[in-house]
């Protein structure tokens, strides 16, 4: 049975874990062009945090980001509580056949497990015909389209670009945690993978790249990088080279003074 007006409505799902910036509002305002109801979740899921500092320290604005909802016109805002996406302690864990052992997966281990498990929730109980993801998060995008192509989600997965700052620093919940001298050095991560990106396309060796930008971004005290991969967007394999034939983008996590942040560029 559908939910929400029934079966001529055409549902968008907007899942989030609130603290809202324009980067969700670009998520919001695709659904409502593409929709006839627009649902934004807010939860701050358990399962997918890999301590329980990160977890506890995950920024929280709910009054500002209902007001914004509402102003953006949402129809619906879910906020459910832990227990009642958790009634009890999960025994159900997903794998994803390596997609979830390399980049993310590696340095955050079950983090895509809790990830699928709360998008499959929410799949089941708002049941909608799209759902809306932002492209920061490419390699979840992925495993997000492998959940539902194994499971037979009947809903369309729409990745939107990312969107930036000025001086190019991916819009995140986490900036909010940057202090000021912090987020001065963050947009490094930005400007590492537009000069990779460059380099690459010029003809320039992904070895040399990336020799070169881990020397740069190690010049900076405040930061401190944990990957930068050439991947292949199709099975997010590690690639050594460019390939013309398939869509691939450059990824990097470092962390800024004690924030973790992400971020990526495709090539094609």
């Amino acid at each position: 049975m559908r939910p929400f007006g029934g079966a001529k409505k055409r549902i968008g799902l907007v899942p989030t874990m609130g603290a809202l910036h324009d980067g969700h509002m670009a998520l919001v305002r695709n659904s409502k062009a593409q929709n006839d109801l627009t649902v934004v979740t807010i939860f701050v899921n358990p399962t997918q945090f890999n301590t329980t500092e990160d977890l506890n320290n995950y920024p929280k604005s709910l009054d500002d980001d209902l007001a914004l909802l509402g102003s953006a016109g949402v129809d619906i805002v879910f906020v459910p509580e832990v227990e009642e996406m958790y009634p009890h302690s999960a025994k159900v864990s997903i794998h994803f056949s390596g997609l979830d052992e390399i980049l993310e997966g590696k340095y955050r281990p079950g983090h895509f497990s809790g990830v699928a498990l709360i998008v499959a929730k929410l799949f089941h109980l708002v049941l909608p015909d799209t759902a809306y993801f932002g492209q920061k998060d490419l390699q979840q995008v992925s495993v997000i389209k492998q959940l539902v192509a194994d499971l037979h989600f009947d809903v369309e997965i729409i990745t939107v670009p990312s969107v930036r700052e000025k001086d190019g620093l991916a819009l995140s919940s986490r900036n909010r945690r940057l202090s000021a001298s912090e987020r001065a050095e963050a947009v490094i991560l930005y400007q590492i993978l537009a000069f990779a990106k460059t380099e690459l396309l010029d003809g320039a060796s992904w070895f040399d790249i990336k020799v070169k930008a881990t020397s740069i971004i190690s010049q900076n005290n405040l930061v401190r990088i944990e990957y930068l991969e050439l991947v292949n967007c199709q099975d997010f394999t590690l690639a050594s080279e460019v390939d013309s034939e398939i869509p691939q983008a450059i990824c990097v996590a470092a962390y800024v003074g004690e924030i973790r942040l992400i971020d990526n560029v495709l090539l094609t």
